[in-house]
């Protein structure tokens, strides 16, 4: 008894674990490749909420000072953002294409974004 429950505890860890990637969404899965790719990664969350946690290499332009904050970024630069649920990180996202910038990409929320298996660190 106790050795098939353990048996099926292994298994649906096993599973788990070999499915984070199918977890992902399409939106933070393309997010990563744009990443990967240069884009600058950019948390529109409030500084409290990017103090709290965030994705390591994130600026943090909270939405209330997109309209500043990316007056020195160049128009043509691939620009990931994400927030909390991807409310803002939309928002953002739309004043960003009104204002002339041609590769925005919306990563969606950080809970999202950190399923994706680049962001998940081996135990040691």
């Amino acid at each position: 008894m106790v050795k098939s429950l353990m048996t099926k505890a292994l298994l649906c860890v096993g599973l788990i674990s070999n499915t984070s990637d199918a977890l992902a969404s399409e939106r933070s899965t393309i997010a990563w490749q744009w990443i990967e790719n240069g884009a600058l990664l950019v948390d529109v969350r409030t500084a409290a909420e990017f103090a709290a946690g965030h994705i390591e290499g994130a600026l943090n332009y909270p939405l209330d000072t997109v309209s500043r904050a990316f007056s020195h970024i160049d128009k043509q630069q691939p620009i990931v953002v994400y927030c909390r649920s991807g409310n803002r990180s939309g928002q953002a996202m739309a004043y960003l294409l009104e204002q002339g910038f041609t590769q925005v990409h919306n990563g969606g929320g950080l809970e999202e974004m950190l399923i994706h298996p680049s962001t998940i660190k081996p135990l040691n």
